[in-house]
C-alpha cells in the first residue's frame, strides 16, 4: 500500500477528536474579562476605603436608628469596625480563598461584640446588607468612570458578590445568637448565684440592688420562703410556681433536694400573710411543703429560708403542707433535735420500752386525748372505746412516766415529748 494511502486509512480509522463547544470557550473568556474588570475596580476601592467607610456610616446614621446611639457613644470604634469589615469585603473580591478565614474571623468578632452591646440583630444585618450594597454600587461607579463599556461584564460576577454578602450575614447572625445564648446563660447563672447567697444568708449588702433587679423583687417588703421537696424535685418549681402561688410575686430557686420560693407578701401579720398563700392539696400531691413565717426586707430572706426548712422538717413523710405559724410547738422541738430526743427519753422513756402492742395503745390514747382537748368522752369516741377505758389507760401512763395529766407543767412536758416522738427522724 502506498504510504499516502496508509496515512489516509489511519486518519480515517483513528480516534476522532472531540470538538470543544464554542459556548464554553466564550464563557471562559467572558468570566476572565469580568474578573479583570472586577479586580481593577476593587483595587481602586481599596485606596478609597476611608471615604467608603464614611459613606456607609452616614447611611447607617440616616437609615438605622439603632446605630445612631452607637455612633454617638463610640464613633471612632464603630468607624474602625466598619473600615475593617469593608476592607475584608473588598480584598475578598481580589483573593477569595486567601482572605476567607480572616474575613470570617472579622465578621464573627463583630457579631459577638454587637450582641454583648445589645445592638438589635436586625440592625446589624441591615448594616451588613447596606455595606454589601455600597460596595457593589462603588464597583459599578468606578467601572462606569474608567471603562464604561466594561460595566456589562460586572453582571457575570454579581452573583459571587452577593453570595459573599449573604454568607457573612449568616455568619454574623450565628455569632450574634451564640453570644446571646452565652450572655443569657451567664445572666441566669449570676441570678442563680445571687439567689443562692440570699437564701444561704451570705448575700452582701452591696449585691442587694443587683439581686433585687435579677429576681424581680423589691429590696424592701415582707417575704415568706416556701420550701418544697418531693419525689420529682426537677418538676416542683414549675408545678408550684403556677398552681401553688397564683397571683403572687415570687422567684423559684431549684436546689439539689429542695426547691425554694421567695414570695413577696403584703403588710399583714405573719399568720395572715401565710394564710394568704393558696396551697391547694391537689396541686401539692406528692410533695412536702414547708412555709416559713414572714420576714422584713430582702436581706432577711436567709432567715426566712431557715424557717421554711424548719417547717419542712416537720412535714409528714408521705407529703403535705406545714405552715410554721400553725405548728409552733412542733417547730420549737424540731429546732433542736438533740433536746427533743432527750425530752422524749426523759418523759416517755418507760412507756416507750413496753412491748410494741401495749406501747402503741398507750401512745395513741395520749395523742388522741390531747387532740380531744383533754376530754375522755371525745377521746373514747375517736378510739372506739368507753371513756373509762381511756381514763384507765391515762392513769397507767401517769404511773409509768411519773407525771400527772392534772399538773400544767407536766402536761406541757408530755405534750412536747409526744410531739418530739412523732416528728420525722432526719
Amino acid at each position: 500500500m502506498h504510504p499516502a494511502a496508509r496515512t489516509r486509512a489511519t486518519f480515517r480509522t483513528g480516534p476522532m477528536p472531540v470538538p470543544q463547544p464554542r459556548t464554553r470557550r466564550i464563557r471562559s473568556l467572558i468570566d476572565a474579562d469580568a474578573l479583570r474588570v472586577l479586580h481593577r475596580a476593587a483595587r481602586v476601592l481599596l485606596d478609597d476605603l476611608p471615604e467608603l467607610t464614611d459613606r456607609l456610616l452616614a447611611v447607617l446614621r440616616e437609615q438605622e436608628p439603632a446605630y445612631r446611639s452607637v455612633l454617638e457613644n463610640d464613633h471612632a470604634g464603630t468607624w474602625q469596625e466598619v473600615y475593617r469589615s469593608l476592607r475584608h469585603s473588598v480584598t475578598s473580591l481580589l483573593d477569595p480563598r486567601g482572605t476567607r478565614e480572616a474575613a470570617h474571623r472579622c465578621t464573627w468578632r463583630i457579631g459577638v461584640a454587637r450582641a454583648e452591646q445589645g445592638l438589635p440583630l436586625d440592625a446589624l444585618l441591615h448594616a451588613f446588607r447596606l455595606g454589601g450594597s455600597l460596595v457593589w454600587q462603588r464597583l459599578v461607579e468606578e467601572t462606569s468612570r474608567s471603562e464604561p463599556e466594561d460595566v456589562r461584564l460586572l453582571v457575570h460576577v454579581a452573583t459571587d458578590v452577593w453570595n459573599f454578602v449573604d454568607e457573612h450575614c449568616t455568619l454574623v447572625a450565628d455569632a450574634y445568637r451564640q453570644a446571646e445564648r452565652q450572655l443569657a446563660w451567664r445572666r441566669e447563672n449570676r441570678v442563680r448565684l445571687l439567689a443562692a447567697a440570699l437564701l444561704d444568708g451570705t448575700s452582701r449588702i452591696a449585691d442587694l440592688p443587683e439581686t433585687a433587679e435579677g429576681l424581680g423583687l423589691p429590696k424592701h417588703g415582707r417575704y415568706i420562703v416556701v420550701a418544697v421537696a418531693g419525689s420529682r424535685p426537677e418538676e416542683s418549681a414549675g408545678v408550684l410556681a403556677t398552681a401553688v402561688l397564683p397571683g403572687t410575686s415570687a422567684y423559684w430557686h431549684s436546689g439539689a433536694e429542695v426547691d425554694y420560693g421567695i414570695v413577696l407578701v403584703g403588710d399583714e401579720d405573719d399568720r395572715d400573710a401565710v394564710a394568704a398563700l393558696a396551697l391547694p392539696a391537689d396541686a401539692a400531691a406528692g410533695y412536702r411543703i414547708g412555709v416559713g413565717s414572714a420576714v422584713t426586707g430582702l436581706a432577711a430572706v436567709g432567715d426566712a429560708r431557715r424557717l421554711a426548712d424548719l417547717a419542712l422538717s416537720i412535714c409528714p413523710p408521705e407529703g403535705g403542707t406545714v405552715r410554721l405559724t400553725e405548728h409552733l410547738p412542733e417547730a420549737l422541738v424540731a429546732s433542736c433535735p438533740e433536746l427533743g430526743a432527750s425530752l422524749t427519753e426523759q418523759v416517755l422513756g418507760p412507756l416507750l420500752r413496753l412491748e410494741p402492742a401495749d406501747r402503741d395503745v398507750l401512745l395513741d390514747t395520749l395523742v388522741v386525748w390531747f387532740a380531744s382537748e383533754g376530754s375522755a368522752q371525745r377521746a373514747g369516741e375517736r378510739l372506739y372505746c368507753h371513756r373509762n377505758t381511756v381514763l384507765n389507760r391515762l392513769r397507767r401512763c401517769e404511773q409509768l412516766i411519773g407525771r400527772s395529766l392534772a399538773r400544767p407543767l407536766d402536761v406541757v412536758e408530755i405534750s412536747l415529748a409526744l410531739t418530739a416522738h412523732r416528728l420525722p427522724r432526719g
